[in-house]
């Protein structure tokens, strides 16, 4: 702590501290009240110290710009909420981006299962009319646009709407009384 923070007694007006004192100053009285802020708004210890550490920094760097220096506080205290903010978005790009963990390798149990529901819907499949198995097949199978079917198929776009429409409600039903059967 500077000699000058030492000597600077709380009810002193800001305006004539140099940007080291009035940082000193105000970080010994209004530090841990700060942080209490930012913990409740990121809920991360570290991060709300590095959020109002920040806002110390931000002040000390516009001390001798802030037009009025006795609202200090005011302005670390809406730098803390802005710099909370910054954390808050950070983390839900950052969730955005992460990659979805790997599945669970399966047991015999869940092979089973999703080799009877393979069974059901071939099945199913198999039972639909030539046209709609076709659409259904390019789009989901192949992943094929409605564009790409019509021109494979030599049929209109909405001709493909259709069978795809009338096919999946087809394999709907079916598995549905396969299911019901079981």
């Amino acid at each position: 702590m500077s000699d000058r923070a030492a000597a600077a007694a709380p009810g002193e007006d800001p305006r004539a501290w140099d940007a080291d004192t009035a940082v000193t100053v105000l970080y010994a009285s209004h530090w841990r009240r700060l942080v209490g802020l930012a913990l409740l708004l990121v809920k991360d210890g570290a991060s709300a110290e590095e959020v109002v550490q920040d806002a110390f920094v931000a002040l000390h760097r516009r001390w001798g710009r802030l037009d009025d220096r006795a609202s200090a506080v005011a302005y670390l205290r809406q730098s803390v909420v802005n710099g909370a903010r910054d954390v808050l978005r950070h983390r839900e790009v950052e969730d955005r981006r992460r990659p979805l963990p790997d599945p669970e390798p399966e047991g015999p149990e869940e092979r089973a299962v999703r080799s009877a529901e393979h069974r059901t819907v071939l099945a199913a499949l198999d039972a639909l009319a030539p046209r709609q198995r076709e659409v259904l097949v390019l789009r989901y199978h192949a992943d094929f646009s409605e564009q790409e079917i019509a021109e494979s198929l030599g049929i209109s776009r909405g001709a493909v709407k259709t069978h795809a429409h009338r096919g999946l409600s087809a394999l709907r039903a079916a598995v549905a009384t396969t299911e019901e059967r079981s």
